[in-house]
């Protein structure tokens, strides 16, 4: 285990043949979608966890969360938690995300 935890280096193996710097862009986007979409959907909205996770309602639910996501997004949050802290009890503030 190196002494200082991420290790600065990685080593990649792919049959692409690309550049160095085409290939880090690669890996960037790939990584900005678990992080932006995926992440946030089972840490902070809980996607994973909730009981309906096998019935048929998970593609409703999912859709609504998609829907919250891109709202908040759009109306400036970069964090969902903030989003969803600062309009908790803002009713007005909730609709008019869906109105700009």
């Amino acid at each position: 285990m190196p002494s200082v935890w991420p290790p600065a280096d990685f080593v990649y193996i792919t049959s692409l043949r690309t550049t160095p710097e085409a290939l880090l862009r690669l890996i960037r986007q790939r990584w900005s979608i678990e992080n932006e979409w995926h992440w946030v959907r089972d840490t902070q909205l809980g996607e994973d966890a909730h009981r309906y996770a096998n019935r048929t309602g998970v593609g409703v639910f999912s859709f609504l969360r998609t829907v919250v996501m891109n709202l908040l997004r759009r109306g400036g949050y970069r964090s969902i938690r903030q989003g969803f802290r600062e309009l908790a009890y803002d009713i007005e503030g909730m609709l008019a995300l869906g109105v700009t």
